[in-house]
């Protein structure tokens, strides 16, 4: 995810790009996608397409893994903006790239210019960096979705804010007037000025003060809160007239945090005003204060936040019941449970593979049943055994006679038990066998290991 070097797009040829949409397409239902699959999608000769396959694996297009089942490419992050670039060029938005402007948690900026020279600002959308990987937590673009990939989720946040800036643009907020988006790109209007982190003086602090709180209060009136409201996401022109940026986080003034959210945006302007310019106020907005007069939260279906992620937000704030939280650190026991369990996702064949080998294990669970079904029989049986070794009949038991087992646990539990320390422990060995290296095809792989067993293994073999 370092700096993005676009020398090597010149060179690129119309059947490369089409290699690469048939990775991404191929990538909606599959973890890694296999080179017969590729030319297919692509409508290329097979030959043709391995040599192009891995011409753009040289160059870090592409990234070529080994699976437990199949190997295959996986579209990498230069290779996703190689093609949100290309589809950029050919609309005539952008004709020239320059160099790297900003870069933040979640996204990096850079500056380019259009076919007539005007310049323009480019946001790449990088979600997955090591700073930001709960965004679960953090927004709603998982829905009903369990998992997704980086590069989707990436898509996803820049559709979102690319809606929010035209909808705000529209309504006249001090905000960069958006030109156009393509996956994960954002191509908006460049606006000269500074960071008001990097403001040392300003000529009027009182008025600076007093037009970013309208503005939330604006927001607010709006039916959103901007979640992000500091100094570091507000530029200062050179007549000191603030614009605002970033808008993913944005969400609802219908969320049930969402008072927590616009204080949180009030109290980041004045502490930032006392540090850096010495100056308090008494008049600020409150929550209580705000008049609804719009609906671009429901315009651009502006929530942010799921009720999974409201109650992590909750339970890190102090605002969330205690039994709230045990409930929520049991669903999170089970789902870390859940992905132990299923280690591989994403192409059927594993799957289907994986239910096989646990087919496999019945075996063995079946010897565990049979083990304690007998030991419950004998614990029931009716004759039992006082402490000086007399035989206690059924009638002594049921008049309130004692008698001792070898364990207080239930034969039923110790079988859960047993059953997912054997599972646990195929889990492990499971993911042993699939760090590989190199690029030997799977089928290779498995027909090395037959061989290996065949030569390895006693008995009918012998003879």
């Amino acid at each position: 995810m370092g700096k993005l070097n676009v020398t090597v797009m010149r060179y690129l040829t119309p059947e490369d790009f089409r290699v690469l949409t048939a990775v991404e397409m191929g990538m909606k239902n599959h973890e890694l996608v296999p080179g017969p699959m590729v030319a297919s999608i692509a409508n290329l000769q097979h030959g043709g397409v391995h040599k192009l396959l891995r011409e753009l694996c040289k160059h870090r297009l592409l990234s070529y893994e080994r699976g437990k089942k199949y190997d295959g490419y996986r579209l990498t992050n230069t290779g996703y903006d190689y093609l949100a670039l290309h589809s950029l060029t050919k609309r005539n938005v952008v004709g020239s790239f320059g160099n790297q402007i900003g870069v933040g948690k979640e996204s990096n900026i850079y500056i380019v210019a259009d076919p007539e020279g005007e310049e323009l600002c480019l946001k790449l959308h990088r979600l997955g960096r090591v700073c930001f990987r709960k965004v679960s937590e953090k927004r709603d673009y998982h829905k009903h979705r369990k998992s997704a990939s980086w590069l989707y989720l990436s898509r996803i946040s820049a559709t979102k804010e690319f809606a929010y800036m035209k909808a705000l643009h529209d309504r006249k907020f001090p905000v960069p007037k958006p030109m156009d988006f393509n996956r994960h790109c954002v191509v908006m209007e460049l606006i000269k000025g500074t960071l008001l982190n990097h403001v040392m003086e300003v000529q009027s602090v009182e008025a600076l003060y007093d037009e970013l709180m309208n503005l939330i209060v604006r927001f607010a009136d709006s039916g959103v809160i901007h979640g992000d409201f500091n100094e570091f996401n507000i530029i200062l022109t050179e007549d000191e007239k603030p614009v605002i940026i970033d808008f993913p986080q944005m969400i609802s003034t219908q969320h049930p945090n969402a008072e927590f959210f616009f204080n949180r945006d009030v109290n980041c302007i004045k502490d930032f005003f006392k540090k850096r310019f010495a100056f308090e106020s008494e008049l600020f907005p409150k929550f209580v204060d705000v008049e609804r007069v719009d609906n671009l939260d429901a315009e651009v279906l502006c929530s942010g936040f799921t009720k999974q992620m409201s109650k992590h937000i909750n339970k890190e704030l102090g605002i969330e019941n205690s039994s709230e939280s045990d409930s929520d650190g049991d669903e999170n026991e089970e789902k870390r449970e859940e992905s132990c369990v299923n280690t591989d996702k994403g192409h059927s064949e594993e799957s289907e593979s994986i239910q096989d080998e646990n087919a496999c294990k019945i075996n063995e669970y079946a010897s565990i049943d049979l083990i304690f079904d007998k030991m419950k029989i004998e614990n029931q049986s009716p004759d039992k055994h006082d402490a000086d070794g007399s035989v206690l009949s059924s009638e002594d038991c049921d008049n309130g006679s004692l008698w001792s087992s070898a364990t207080t646990i239930p034969p039923d539990e110790i079988k859960k038990r047993v059953k997912k320390q054997i599972l646990n422990k195929e889990t492990r060995v499971q993911r042993k066998k699939c760090v590989a290296k190199g690029e030997a095809s799977a089928v290779t792989r498995s027909r090395r290991e037959n061989l290996n067993t065949i030569k390895g293994s006693k008995g009918i073999w012998d003879d």
